[in-house]
């Protein structure tokens, strides 16, 4: 269309000159970890509050929810539930589980949960001393069960996307919480260095702990991939986000060794990321992943 100067008549093919015909498709969104949804237990999950939250976004005509990464925080060297200092880069935060939805399942009883948490900041330490025992309760009463579930969690762990990460991951978690070692590099010898008949005394030992942390892992993801259909049948795309490089006191690292920059004989990091100094920080940033 030619350009009009002020007082000129529009021309008679205006109207079929749509500028939104070949308009650049935009989108909106909300950053929002999942954490920070409203939560009666001192934290956000993966229940009925994020269910709101994404009729709220369709509601808004939103089509993007974006999160930070759903790995587990450590919580040995006061990670303070940062979700960009996890612990293993496959499994997701069970401190995410809803406790209701549990309950859903029959894994847990009303009587079984706790009373509501007024929360403004969350306390980690807390909210773990509170859903831990119930998760673990819940992923226990699932490996010692039967039917559907039972064999859902069965077939989950024998994926090979899944096996590939879980099984180092669950006796990674075995380990570590079995000693006072704040990182796997002063674990025993044995164990540090991955010595074939250490590990499986230890899965034998462990095989307990193991099964239910595998079972915690079936638990999220079912939650976790429920809501994202939810959300695409809303019309919404969930962004995720993930850490520049991995935990350093994680099991990727313990298991996979070959894969990264450390000293031969005991393990420890030989360089960890981080950023130069800049207009943020006169010393720079030392990330230590």
């Amino acid at each position: 269309m030619a350009l009009l100067g002020a007082g000129d008549d529009l021309p008679p093919n205006y109207t079929h000159d749509d500028p939104f015909r070949n308009a650049i498709y935009r989108r909106a969104g909300v950053l929002l970890h999942p954490t920070s949804l409203p939560g009666k237990y001192g934290i956000g999950e993966l229940g009925a509050e994020a269910i709101k939250f994404l009729d709220w976004l369709h509601k808004t005509g939103c089509s993007i929810w974006q999160v930070l990464p759903l790995v587990p925080p450590g919580r040995k060297s006061g990670e303070d539930g940062s979700p960009y200092a996890g612990q293993d880069a496959n499994c997701g935060n069970t401190l995410l589980i809803s406790l209701d939805e549990l309950v859903k399942d029959h894994l847990l009883e009303e009587a079984d949960l706790p009373d509501a948490i007024p929360v403004n900041n969350i306390d980690y330490v807390s909210v773990a001393e509170l859903k831990d025992p119930l998760i673990v309760k819940a992923a226990k009463a699932l490996v010692n069960s039967e039917g559907f579930l039972r064999n859902e969690l069965e077939e989950f762990r024998k994926r090979p996307q899944i096996s590939g990460w879980v099984e180092d991951a669950a006796l990674f978690a075995a380990i570590d919480n079995d000693t006072d070692a704040r990182v796997w590099w002063e674990w025993p010898e044995p164990l540090r260095d991955r010595h074939p008949d250490a590990l499986e005394k230890a899965r034998e030992h462990h095989r307990e702990f193991i099964d239910a942390f595998v079972a915690q892992q079936f638990l999220f993801q079912k939650q976790w991939q429920a809501l994202h259909k939810y959300a695409n049948d809303k019309g919404i795309k969930i962004i995720g986000d993930m850490p520049i490089y991995v935990g350093g006191h994680s099991a990727d690292v313990w298991a996979n060794r070959n894969k990264f920059e450390l000293n031969i004989e005991t393990g420890i990091s030989s360089l960890v990321s981080g950023v130069p100094p800049d207009a943020f920080s006169a010393t720079g940033q030392l990330w230590g992943r």
